[in-house]
């Protein structure tokens, strides 16, 4: 292999003016943004990919806490209503207490907010009381409990099932159903139509979101027909209900890992399910049966049933007087001819008797006369 040959221009390289520093053994401190993040995953045990996922989270999370509204979002106008000094010291701990509708400023919908809806009110919840934007305030309230009802009131709401079954159990709704009214409270108003109306239709109407049949009949007005009354009332009497009571279960105590204590909490729940299932099915019953006595198209389809029976009696079952004149010849005809069918099957009758009475008296001669020559 021939090198190619050096340049002109190149000359060997000089001496170092000084000699090379000897080596020194140096500390070197961990730190900076590297070493901090190393320590971040040894600690938590975590892979890269779940410490960036982490830090993603936490970006947005800093980003809803220093947002300074909804990004031009309509809110729908919900999260707004005042909050009470009471709703402001609700205990986290006792998160089955609360009405997670009032804690999202949702009292006014209720069951019927949908999860837009909920989900802008939480966003204002969170702005107005995440302990992170309070931190170094002076404030006397409960924000830090406060907002973690406001995510368990989220969390509940966004969940479809858990949303059911706390439906199901709507403190409101319970309220209400105290206030249902008895037949005391009729007394003296038994002809008041519009009284009834008024007092039974919006509770028919609160009922029927439990209903596992859509669509479901309302109560009506007063002048709707036979049918349609009495298909409202076979609806009614045959109710499925989607509620449930498994809202209220008593939890297992935290801790415990007794089996024995399990079975028996569950047990107790079940059976405290289908009591409640059971009263409210009695309830409802009880409600139709006292709507049913004193609905007012009732009485009148009666009073029409009875005037149609009296004038079907008037007119003799209900024919005019050329159709009676018809069915009472018609009737004689028929007696005629049925008169007349039997004299022709007695003459039959009588012929062949006397038919058969000379045979027999014929035979009985031709017996004797061969017993003679017999003889």
């Amino acid at each position: 292999v021939t090198l190619p040959s050096l340049p002109p221009t190149w000359s060997p390289p000089s001496e170092p003016a000084s000699s090379i520093s000897p080596l020194v053994q140096r500390r070197l401190i961990p730190a900076g943004a590297a070493y901090l993040a190393h320590i971040k995953r040894t600690l938590n045990n975590h892979t890269f990919d779940e410490y960036d996922q982490q830090l993603e989270e936490e970006r947005k999370r800093l980003e809803l806490l220093n947002a300074d509204g909804l990004n031009g979002e309509d809110d729908l106008g919900v999260g707004d209503e005042e909050e009470s000094p009471e709703l402001l010291l609700l205990d986290a701990k006792e998160w089955k207490k609360q009405d997670h509708y009032q804690v999202l400023g949702l009292s006014h919908l209720r069951y019927k907010a949908t999860p837009e809806q909920i989900k802008i009110a939480h966003r204002k919840k969170v702005l107005k009381h995440h302990p992170d934007k309070k931190a170094g305030a002076s404030h006397t309230t409960n924000d830090d409990a406060f907002f973690k009802c406001i995510q368990k009131a989220n969390e509940v709401l966004t969940n479809s099932e858990r949303r059911r079954q706390f439906d199901s159990v709507d403190p409101i709704c319970l309220s209400l159903e105290e206030d249902d009214p008895s037949a005391s409270d009729f007394k003296g108003r038994e002809k008041d139509t519009a009284f009834f109306f008024k007092t039974f239709a919006p509770i028919f109407e609160r009922e029927a979101r439990f209903s596992k049949k859509i669509p479901v009949p309302m109560l009506g007005e007063n002048d709707d027909s036979k049918e349609n009354v009495h298909a409202f009332y076979d609806f009614w009497y045959n109710f499925d209900s989607w509620r449930s009571f498994e809202y209220l279960d008593k939890e297992v105590n935290e801790g415990s890992d007794n089996r024995d204590d399990k079975r028996y909490t569950e047990k107790k729940n079940k059976s405290e399910r289908a009591r409640r299932k059971k009263d409210d099915i009695t309830r409802l019953r009880n409600l139709v049966d006292l709507t049913l006595g004193l609905d007012p198209r009732i009485k009148r389809i009666k009073q029409e049933e009875k005037e149609a029976r009296e004038a079907k009696k008037k007119t003799k079952g209900g024919m005019s007087a050329a159709e009676q004149k018809a069915k009472a010849e018609e009737d004689k005809r028929k007696a005629e001819e049925e008169a007349q069918r039997k004299e022709e099957e007695e003459k039959v009758a009588r012929a062949e008797a006397k038919k058969a009475k000379t045979a027999a008296a014929n035979a009985a001669k031709k017996a004797r006369r061969q017993q003679r020559a017999a003889d």
